[in-house]
């Protein structure tokens, strides 16, 4: 099984060594995506920030041939538990039932002081 690359122009660049997502067999595996939305973090309202995180998920994710319908497994990483209902909330709204599984751990960091990063593991379309 071979690997491919997936580079979305739609995305954050990468501020690392890793690709915004590969695809092996059937499934794509997107890196964890930081709220960032034209070039600009958001660290103060964290449902704004995870809406930017799945905003950029679901690009990379049609940059794939996929998309949020087909994600099988999230990983949301938070730096605070109390904010999970409100992530939670508006992680919600992108979907429609049929939820993918879904795991949340809190983290004592991430990368630029963000409060949130979700990574995503979906079936290619």
């Amino acid at each position: 099984m071979s690997k491919i690359t997936v580079h979305c122009e739609k995305a954050p660049k990468a501020i690392g060594p890793y690709s915004h997502a590969n695809i092996a067999g059937n499934l794509v595996f997107v890196s964890g995506q930081l709220p960032v939305k034209d070039g600009v973090l958001e660290k103060e309202d964290i449902s704004k920030a995870t809406g930017y995180c799945m905003e950029n998920i679901a690009s990379i994710l049609e940059s794939a041939g996929s998309s949020l319908a087909e994600a099988v497994k999230l990983t949301i990483y938070l730096t605070d538990m109390k904010q999970f209902s409100l992530v939670n909330e508006a992680y919600g709204k992108f979907f429609e039932g049929n939820y993918p599984s879904r795991v949340c751990i809190e983290v004592a960091a991430l990368p630029q002081g963000v409060s949130v990063e979700i990574d995503c593991i979906a079936v290619k379309k």
